[in-house]
C-alpha cells in the first residue's frame, strides 16, 4: 500500500526513536542494518526527514540521527506527507486521474473506506509510540 520509500521512512524514523530514547545518535549503517533497506537510497530519505524536521541529525565524530522530544510526537501521517505528498489519501486505487464520487472507478467505494481508516490510523499513530512497543517486543522492524 505504501511506497519503498513511505516504508523505509517509517522504518527509520521508529528505529531512530526507539534508539534515542538512550540518548544514542544513529547512523545510515546501523539504520539500514536493522530495516535492511539499501544503503544509498535510505540515505536520500533520511535527507528528505531532515529538511522536514522529522528527525534531527548531526555531523561528525559523534554524529548520526536522533529525535528530540517533540519529534517522538510527530504522527506517522507527516513522514508519508514528507515523502510521497498526500496522494496515497486522495488518488484512485487503480491509478485513473478522473476516479471521483461523480465518476467513480469499479473499486472506488471500497477503496474509499479503507483509505480514510488508514489516513485515520496514520493520524493517530505516532512516531514514538510505535517505538515504545517497538522496545517492548511488541513488533518488529524487518523480517526473519
Amino acid at each position: 500500500m505504501f511506497s519503498k520509500s513511505s516504508e523505509y521512512a517509517i522504518r527509520a524514523a521508529i528505529y531512530i526513536s526507539a534508539e534515542s530514547s538512550l540518548d544514542k545518535k544513529v547512523g545510515i549503517s546501523e539504520i539500514c542494518e536493522h530495516i535492511l533497506a539499501p544503503q544509498h537510497f535510505t540515505a536520500k530519505i533520511m535527507q528528505i526527514l531532515t529538511r522536514h524536521h522529522i528527525v534531527s541529525s548531526q555531523k561528525g565524530v559523534n554524529g548520526g540521527y536522533y529525535l528530540n522530544r517533540e519529534q517522538h510526537k510527530i504522527k506517522l501521517i507527516e513522514i508519508i506527507s514528507a515523502v510521497d505528498g498526500d496522494s496515497l489519501f486522495a488518488g484512485c486505487v487503480l491509478g485513473l486521474d478522473a476516479c471521483s464520487e461523480t465518476e467513480p472507478c469499479p473499486l472506488h467505494q471500497q477503496y474509499k473506506t479503507i483509505r480514510s481508516g488508514m489516513k485515520t490510523m496514520m493520524e493517530k499513530s505516532t512516531i514514538g509510540a510505535m517505538a515504545s512497543k517497538l522496545k517492548r517486543g511488541r513488533g518488529f522492524l524487518r523480517s526473519a
